[in-house]
């Protein structure tokens, strides 16, 4: 995420459950590896990764992955709950650690954008990233769009709720290979509260 201060709500998550988001990977990672015998030899950056549920997958089928997030305690619950040898653990705000990245092979942004401040701060995030993605490489994105919410078990989050369209502008250049909206009913484990949320999916093949 980027902001010194954690948003969407999570942080009380990750201080009162081990592992907020599970062990299971997001639909669109579970896709792409399932196509693939082994990511042996991609490197690949994990922005926003929470507590890594996305990185761990990568790494178990032989990626070296970057998994960024500013939520020190997102992070620490990451390296109890999936220690990795393939695993990079780092603490940053996402467009600074974007600024003096490397280059990368795949690029996951799975809940980090809408907990961007503004649509310029997602533009520049998502313009940095496809920067840092190699010819041929590809990006996962998942957003909150401006599709119905149902924010009560968020109390004092305000999401940028931007179109669907307006992320898929942002790849116009590029392969979108997937692209769908899409309501998803969840219960947060802290909680226990029901809620649904309009998400924004996107796989893309970077084109330089």
């Amino acid at each position: 995420m980027n902001s010194a201060t954690p948003q969407g709500g999570y942080e009380n998550g990750y201080k009162s459950c081990p592992c907020f988001w599970g062990d299971a990977p997001g639909a669109l990672i579970k896709a792409f590896l399932k196509e693939r015998s082994s990511c042996e030899g991609l490197s690949v950056l994990d922005l926003g990764c929470g507590e890594g549920k996305n990185a761990i997958a990568f790494a178990r089928a032989g990626a070296a992955v970057d998994a960024v997030d500013c939520s020190a305690q997102g992070i620490a619950n990451g390296r109890r709950a999936f220690p990795h040898p393939s695993i990079n653990w780092v603490v940053a705000d996402a467009e600074d650690y974007l600024t003096r990245s490397r280059v990368y092979d795949i690029v996951v942004m799975y809940g980090l954008l809408h907990c961007l401040p503004s649509q310029d701060a997602i533009t520049a995030t998502i313009d940095l990233a496809i920067e840092r993605t190699a010819n041929g490489g590809r990006h996962f994105v998942v957003a909150f769009d401006d599709g119905p919410h149902d924010l009560s078990a968020h109390p004092g989050f305000h999401p940028t709720l931007l179109p669907h369209n307006f992320y898929l502008s942002r790849y116009a250049r590029h392969h979108v290979l997937r692209a769908e909206s899409a309501m998803i009913h969840e219960v947060h484990p802290n909680n226990n509260i029901p809620h649904f949320h309009s998400i924004t999916r996107i796989s893309a093949g970077i084109v330089r």
